[in-house]
């Protein structure tokens, strides 16, 4: 017999998705009512083709360059693999702006490469451009697939590896029973998922970017509305960038799926590791990859220490601000992917997986857009920015934390609902004694990445905010525009610390709890 406490045990997650798809679709209607009947200059269609082509290359060289990379993590066994494998999860909790900075450090016009260069007498490279947007789009997502396609070689199951192993498969051989149908697999979805990220970059282009050859849909909405308050301009591009990212978003939902191999039954077993060459190519790509990853975050820190005594006035107050959005948007998200996954536990439907993925199709600058167009006959947009920055975090950040805690949602929903429900444990009491204490390690770990990149977003803020409402994201980004390396890297390596800190502080919270 069904128990008849299911419709009010679904009342927060309906509460939850109707809240979210009226903060993600209100400003999408009101983008699209202004966009209907705007044409697009020929700027614009260059701005389109500048963010498809720099999303593409991006997608591409962070997918091929991980295999390489993910297959030596997977096959090798090395003092400091444990270190590496956490430096791979850090860029993705890296705030773009201070990803830049490191580049800059090391790739810009007085980076460590340009002064070797000078040293040997040949000629200068710039990192601005279409080259230096991918570069920075690599050093943030080749972290990312590396995990993802780790995964996919972990996944592979013992069993097959053992029957490899005992019909004497040789290198070649293994890779092409085994590893190349994993790659053929979760290749495709790794690279729409990075496709979906680099559509919707800000920071990086911002910096790197911008000038007529160089503009992506997501900087052309910025300038239409910070510098010539053109909204119906800036409508019809929201509307664009809402068409591409929907369309990637559900080409990278259909494409990541598992490799197909089947369950195993025994425990995890590394694939054979070939001495020799292979050997020295697998050593090679850890180096490299690991030079890459580490030489811009030590330059952030190295030019970084010497300002901490010179900083402007306006670093501490802004870091402030961010700490105070970034706590609110991860509680809020937090509690909001919890009651979807509870509530796609108990197998309630379509509407809960469209709640939690519809953000998945939009950008931070196209609802800032939109929430523009709907504050801004009431009250002035600036007054308002950083609880919209709050909302538009929310959103942004909700299915990650969703995609984290419907595992364990559904596993605990498996093995303890039925007892639950017999025992009448419901609402407040079954949050606390149930819920709580057996999803605290998964819920402690997305709480610290809605916190992380919280903290580091550079989106809608700059749509909204004045010098009172700016963030730390903001204030580096002006420094850096200004030119004030130093403060910037200064402050740059406030953000960092504190970003890493509160992920630190959820996670570990989180460990504490379950433990």
């Amino acid at each position: 017999m069904k128990p008849k406490l299911v419709p009010r045990q679904n009342l927060p997650a309906r509460l939850v998705a109707g809240l979210l798809l009226a903060l993600v679709l209100a400003p999408l209607l009101a983008v699209g009512w202004r966009g209907a009947v705007i044409s697009l200059g020929p700027a614009d269609w260059a701005a389109v083709r500048f963010s498809a082509t720099q999303a593409v290359l991006s997608a591409v060289f962070s997918t091929l360059l991980a295999v390489p990379v993910a297959r030596a993590l997977a096959r090798r066994q090395f003092p400091g693999r444990g270190a590496l494998i956490t430096l791979m999860g850090a860029p993705f909790l890296l705030p773009a702006v201070v990803a830049v900075l490191g580049l800059l450090a090391v790739f810009g016009r007085g980076g460590m490469l340009n002064q070797a260069l000078t040293a040997l007498d040949l000629p200068p490279v710039s990192i601005y451009g279409l080259h230096g947007v991918v570069l920075a789009h690599v050093f943030l997502n080749l972290p990312l697939a590396t995990r993802m396609i780790l995964q996919g070689w972990l996944s592979i199951p013992a069993e097959r590896i053992r029957l490899a192993q005992s019909l004497g498969f040789t290198p070649r051989e293994t890779f092409r029973h085994l590893e190349a149908p994993m790659l053929r697999e979760v290749l495709p979805g790794v690279a729409l998922v990075i496709l979906v990220i680099c559509l919707t970059s800000f920071a990086v282009v911002l910096t790197l970017g911008g000038g007529p050859s160089a503009t992506t849909i997501e900087l052309a909405i910025y300038q239409a509305v910070r510098f010539e308050f053109d909204l119906a301009r800036a409508a019809g591009l929201a509307g664009v960038q809402l068409v591409l990212g929907g369309l990637a978003a559900l080409a990278a939902w259909g494409l990541t799926r598992p490799a197909g191999f089947g369950a195993g039954l025994d425990r995890p077993l590394r694939l054979d590791a070939p001495p020799g060459w292979r050997r020295a190519l697998d050593a090679l790509a850890l180096v490299l990859t690991g030079l890459f990853l580490a030489l811009p975050l030590l330059a952030v820190l190295m030019r970084g220490l010497p300002g901490l005594a010179d900083l402007p006035a306006s670093v501490l107050p802004a870091a402030a601000r961010s700490v105070g959005v970034a706590l609110v948007s991860a509680v809020l998200a937090t509690a909001a992917a919890l009651a979807l996954a509870l509530a796609a536990a108990r197998r309630q439907g379509l509407w809960v997986e469209t709640a939690a993925t519809l953000p998945l199709a939009t950008s931070g600058l196209v609802l800032g857009t939109g929430l523009f167009l709907l504050i801004r006959p009431f009250a002035p947009p600036m007054t308002l920015a950083l609880p919209v920055t709050v909302l538009v975090n929310l959103a942004l950040s909700l299915p990650y934390l969703y995609r984290i805690l419907l595992p364990e949602a559904r596993a605990l929903h498996q093995d303890y609902g039925r007892l639950a429900d017999s025992l009448d444990l419901r609402g407040w009491p079954r949050l606390r004694w149930l819920v709580l204490p057996r999803l605290a390690r998964p819920l402690g770990f997305g709480a610290g990445i809605a916190a992380a990149l919280s903290m580091g977003d550079l989106g809608v803020i700059a749509l909204f905010a004045g010098e009172r409402q700016a963030t730390l994201p903001l204030v580096v980004s002006q420094l850096t525009g200004a030119y004030r390396m130093e403060a910037a890297a200064a402050a740059a390596l406030i953000l960092v610390t504190l970003s890493f800190a509160l992920f630190w502080a959820f996670d570990a919270g989180g460990r504490r709890a379950a433990a």
